[in-house]
């Protein structure tokens, strides 16, 4: 049985590789860009999802950690990553390869952080407090409907 830290940590893995994808093909032709940005995006909603919709409330529920607890500055986070990806979707319907490159790198320096704290802390303390009922919350992860 896969604990929660291990199946999301393979998330961030996987989310890292469609960014890569996403970056690698900037200003060279912008309906590849395009579509590479757009599955980055989807793997990463995709990702939020399930831990704002399933991981994040088993936590604060069964540690009563909530409105200022990790969950809460995990959640900021992932709105300014969500505000990141809006702005540049627009660098890429303007086809600016220096605004999209430059909003990837500040992207990518917020990703890199927010992975760190989740894989160094959060997910451990997941796996310590919800390691009973990982398989479930992995399959309900695994259920959540594309984003």
């Amino acid at each position: 049985m896969a604990s929660i830290g291990d199946f999301m940590s393979r998330g961030h893995k996987d989310c890292d590789e469609a960014f890569a994808r996403a970056e690698e093909s900037a200003g060279k032709d912008w309906s590849a860009t395009e579509a590479k940005f757009n599955i980055f995006v989807r793997s990463m909603q995709q990702h939020l999802a399930m831990e704002e919709d399933v991981l994040f409330p088993a936590f604060e529920e069964q540690t009563g950690m909530s409105g200022g607890g990790p969950t809460e500055t995990m959640r900021i986070e992932h709105e300014q990553m969500r505000r990141l990806f809006d702005e540049i979707q627009q660098a890429v319907t303007a086809r600016d390869a220096n605004q999209y490159l430059g909003l990837f790198e500040t992207l990518m320096l917020l990703m890199q952080q927010h992975n760190l704290k989740e894989e160094s802390m959060l997910y451990q303390m997941m796996d310590e407090v919800l390691g009973a009922q990982s398989a479930d919350l992995i399959g309900r992860c695994n259920a959540l409907e594309p984003a």
